[in-house]
Parts: C-alpha cells; sequence; structure tokens
C-alpha cells in the first residue's frame, strides 16, 4: 500500500502550489525519508520560480530528483534534510542530507542520502548544497596563504565562501555587497565588509557571486595585475557586458567559471559524495548560523517563494521547516 506525501511545485512561472503525491513503498536499496527542513537557494530557485532558465541550459539545470520540465510545471529544489523512516538499519533512524525538492516525505536510493555529521544541527545542515558550492569553488580558486582576497556579493553563495576563506591563514578577507546590512553578516563570519565603492583593492583573488554585470566590472578593478576573478554567479537569460578594454590586457587579467555540477579539476580524485561529506562536516561551525536568515512553514511557500523571486521577502538562505523545529 502506498502512502501520500505533499510537494511544492512551480506550477506556471511566478506561480506556485502545493500538490498531493503518492509514495511508493521503498524497495532493497532504498530509504523512506520524512522531510524536517529545507532550504530554497535564492539565487537558482528564484530564477527557476521565474521562468528564467535558457532553453539551452534546460538539461544542465536539472536537479538529482527534479519532475517535470522547464519552465513549468516543474518540482524543483535540492537543499532536504530529514529523517530515515524506513530503510537499510545502518540508515534508519539517521538524519540526513538529500539533493530532493521541497517535499514532506519522499522515496530516494539509499546512495543519495548522506548522513549529517552529529556536530550538525539539522536545521543549519540545510546549508550543505551551498556550503558545498564553495568547496568547489576554492578548489578552483587554489587560494595561497598570505592572499588579498575580496568575494563581491553577499548572498548565500558569496557569504560561504567568505565563510571558508576566514579559515586560511593569514588572509585578507572582505566580504562586498551594496547592502550595508550585510555587515553583521560578515561580522559575525570573522571577515572584512565595505561597500563597493569602499572595497580595498590590489586583491590577488575576487570571487565574484552578485550576478550582475556592475558587481563583475567592480571585481576586475579591485584585482592586482596577473590576479584571478573566478565567478560563481548564474546568469540564466541575461547578456553581461564587461569592460574587456582598458587595462584588462595590460595587467594580464583573469576571469575563470566555477559551477558545482562538475568537481572541480584540481581535485579530480574526490567523489561528489566525498565533496559532500567534507561540506557537511565543515558545519560544525556555529558562525554559519548567521546565513539562515528566514524561515517559514512548508505549507506557506505558495506565498513565500514570489516574496523571495521579487525580493520583497530578504533573505540569504530562508529556511523551510516540516514540523516542530528540530535541533
Amino acid at each position: 500500500m502506498g502512502r501520500s506525501a505533499r510537494a511544492f511545485w512551480l506550477s506556471r512561472p511566478g506561480e506556485g502550489e502545493i500538490r498531493e503525491v503518492e509514495l511508493p513503498e521503498p524497495g532493497e536499496g532504498e530509504v523512506l525519508v520524512r522531510a524536517l527542513y529545507s532550504g530554497v537557494s535564492r539565487g537558482t530557485e528564484t530564477l527557476v520560480f521565474r521562468g528564467g532558465v535558457p532553453e539551452s541550459q534546460h538539461a544542465a539545470m536539472r536537479a538529482p530528483f527534479q519532475e517535470g520540465d522547464f519552465p513549468a510545471p516543474v518540482k524543483y529544489g535540492y537543499l532536504s534534510v530529514g529523517v530515515v523512516e524506513q530503510g537499510p538499519a545502518e540508515l534508519t533512524g539517521r538524519t540526513v542530507f538529500c539533493l530532493h525538492p521541497h517535499q514532506t516525505r519522499y522515496v530516494v536510493p539509499a546512495g543519495a542520502v548522506t548522513v549529517v555529521p552529529d556536530a550538525v544541527p539539522a536545521g543549519r545542515a540545510v546549508l550543505a548544497g551551498t556550503v558545498e558550492t564553495a568547496v568547489n569553488a576554492l578548489w578552483d580558486a587554489a587560494p595561497l596563504v598570505g592572499d588579498r582576497i575580496a568575494v563581491v556579493g553577499g548572498g548565500m553563495v558569496g557569504c560561504s565562501v567568505a565563510a571558508l576563506l576566514a579559515r586560511f591563514p593569514g588572509v585578507r578577507v572582505q566580504l562586498v555587497d551594496a547592502d550595508p546590512a550585510r555587515a553583521e553578516t560578515a561580522a559575525a563570519l570573522g571577515v572584512g565588509f565595505a561597500l563597493p565603492g569602499d572595497a580595498l583593492g590590489d586583491c590577488d583573488l575576487v570571487v565574484h557571486a552578485s550576478a550582475t554585470e556592475q558587481g563583475l566590472a567592480r571585481c576586475l578593478e579591485l584585482l592586482a595585475a596577473e590576479g584571478t576573478v573566478v565567478e560563481l554567479s548564474w546568469y540564466g537569460d541575461r547578456r553581461v557586458s564587461l569592460p574587456l578594454g582598458e587595462a584588462f590586457h595590460s595587467r594580464r587579467l583573469t576571469i575563470r567559471s566555477s559551477q558545482v555540477g562538475t568537481v572541480s579539476p584540481a581535485r579530480a580524485n574526490r567523489s561528489y559524495g566525498d565533496r559532500l561529506a567534507l561540506a557537511l562536516d565543515l558545519l560544525a561551525d556555529p558562525a554559519l548560523d548567521a546565513l539562515v536568515t528566514g524561515e517559514s512553514h512548508f505549507e506557506e511557500l505558495p506565498d513565500v517563494m514570489p516574496g523571495l523571486a521579487s525580493g520583497r521577502i530578504p533573505a540569504l538562505c530562508h529556511r523551510v521547516r516540516y514540523d516542530d523545529p528540530v535541533v
């Protein structure tokens, strides 16, 4: 006999709804997970919510357990934390992270879940996918001891990168954002803060995560000669214009893309599972709680997502709870 669950679907661009779904009985090698929390990745998920995924990227942008197709109707998301209710003995009762859309219960292969370390609260574990992106970015960027680094864009990804860079010895790290309120987040993460016009220059490395043309142009201005910008922003269907004349060539600047869909070639001997497990271990740091800046119940998502997409509801990571909060 099957059991029912509830899932959030994008019914059409800019409009979502809760739908009833029927779950199969878990088979051999599968787990039934009851969701505790999920997280809304504001950059990617709000772009999907607006219907902004370019047709050329429909295949590349598919989430692991996505149903439907872009632009809609589609069930999308990838930051879920829950408890295994049924499955192999070594997983039953364990808190796990899964790249699954927003849904109250789901059945997935046992290999699709990663056990959350005991030192990481379930509510913080929703950040695992974003910290995993930051890990991959720093594998690509390869910062060195004593580097002068700016992170331009104080959203969920940028703040995660800054939080990890704060642990590097001897580095000067500055989070750069147009919102003065990000200064409080930077302080909680242990890094400096500046508005774009006040940012420190002469940087060896700049990580860009603002998803704006102006932010990327400012990154180039902040670089020292032969410096590198690592571009993490996803622009969807928007075109970006850059000042690649001026001193771009004479200063021998580099712009390098980084994307979490592929493990960095610098760590080709690591698997996706290795990278996610590392991200979960790094989440033992309570400073990362500063990245969770809003919370609502699952049933509120149809009203909350439009607010997140428009910016009416400001948030870094917006957390979705399914039952009473579990810590």
